[in-house]
C-alpha cells in the first residue's frame, strides 16, 4: 500500500475513534516514521469545560483552541458560565493550566507531540475584569516555560497561548505589564486601533451582531466582501479572527456557514460539536 494511502487511513481512524483512550499517540507501519494526524488549529471549543473531559476532549479530537470562563472567588480562580454552577473543585488550575503543564512536559515542549504550534487557551473573564486578571497573572508565572509570554516588547512563543477575554477592565492592568504571560482578545472596534498584534493577537466578535446570515440559502454579496475585508484588515496587522454565536445545529446551514468561514481566511472556528467540527475540517484538509 502506498505511504500516503496508509496516512490517509490512519487518519481516518483517528477520526473515527478519537477520545479512545485504546488509540495510541503514533501509529507506523514496519519501517516507517510514526504519524500523528495533524492537530486542527483552526478549531475552538466553546464552554469547552462544560465537556464531560474538560480539556481533555478536545485535546482527544485535536482542537487548536479552547475556551474556558472564570470567576474570581475568595482569591480563586473557578470555573463555569453562571454563578450557580460554580464549584471549588473545578478551578482553572486543575482543570487547564496543571494537565497543560504535566502534558507538555510529558511530549517535550509541546502539547501535541510531533508538532510545532501553541494551543489558544481563551480564558473569558465573568468577573471584574482587573482583580481576576491580577490573580490570573499571578497563576501562570509558576509555569514560565508553558506559555508564550511578551516581554520588553518582544513575543517569544510557548507551547500555551493564552488570551484574556470576557470583561474588558483586564486590558487596564495587562497594558502596563512589561512582562507578561497572556494576550487580549480585541474586538472589531479594536481593528485599526492602537493595540499592536503583540497585545491584542486575535480579534473576536458576536456574528449575529455583525452579519444577518445563518448560512440558509446563499450568502449576500455585501455580506461575504464585508467578512472577506475584515479578515484582510485583521491579517494585514497579524492578528486572528473568531466569530462568537456562529450556527452550531448539526446541519447544512452550519456547513455551509463553517464553509465561508474557511474561504474567508477566519482562523477559529467556533464549537460546542467537538466530533463534529473535526470531521468538517478533516474532510476539507488537503
Amino acid at each position: 500500500m502506498p505511504l500516503t494511502t496508509r496516512r490517509r487511513a490512519l487518519t481516518t481512524l483517528g477520526a473515527a475513534l478519537a477520545g479512545s483512550a485504546a488509540l495510541p499517540a503514533a501509529t507506523a507501519f514496519a519501517g516507517e516514521r510514526p504519524y500523528r494526524p495533524r492537530p486542527l488549529w483552526r478549531a475552538h471549543a466553546h464552554n469547552d469545560y462544560e465537556h464531560p473531559r474538560p480539556l481533555l476532549d478536545a485535546l482527544d479530537h485535536r482542537f487548536g483552541s479552547v475556551e474556558a470562563d472564570i470567576h474570581l472567588v475568595d482569591g480563586r480562580l473557578l470555573v463555569a458560565h453562571d454563578p450557580e454552577d460554580l464549584d471549588p473543585a473545578r478551578t482553572l488550575a486543575s482543570l487547564y493550566l496543571d494537565p497543560l503543564a504535566a502534558r507538555v512536559r510529558a511530549h517535550h515542549g509541546r502539547v501535541y507531540r510531533g508538532h510545532r504550534g501553541s494551543l489558544q487557551l481563551l480564558v473569558d473573564i465573568k468577573t471584574e475584569g482587573a482583580s481576576a486578571y491580577r490573580e490570573l497573572d499571578r497563576q501562570l508565572s509558576r509555569h514560565r516555560h508553558l506559555f508564550t509570554t511578551y516581554a520588553h516588547g518582544r513575543v517569544h512563543p510557548g507551547p500555551v497561548t493564552v488570551v484574556v477575554s470576557g470583561d474588558r477592565a483586564a486590558r487596564a492592568p495587562m497594558e502596563v505589564q512589561t512582562v507578561r504571560r497572556a494576550f487580549y482578545d480585541g474586538r472589531l472596534a479594536d481593528l485599526g486601533g492602537p493595540a499592536p498584534a503583540s497585545f491584542a493577537p486575535l480579534i473576536s466578535d458576536n456574528w449575529t451582531l455583525n452579519f444577518t446570515w445563518r448560512g440558509v440559502g446563499a450568502f449576500p454579496d455585501a455580506e461575504r466582501e464585508k467578512l472577506r475585508a475584515l479578515v484582510g484588515a485583521a491579517h494585514a496587522r497579524g492578528q486572528r479572527m473568531r466569530f462568537w454565536a456562529t450556527p452550531d445545529a448539526p446541519g447544512p446551514a452550519r456547513d455551509a456557514l463553517w464553509a465561508e468561514l474557511l474561504a474567508a481566511g477566519v482562523d477559529h472556528l467556533n464549537t460546542d460539536d467537538l466530533a463534529g467540527l473535526a470531521a468538517f475540517l478533516d474532510a476539507r484538509q488537503d
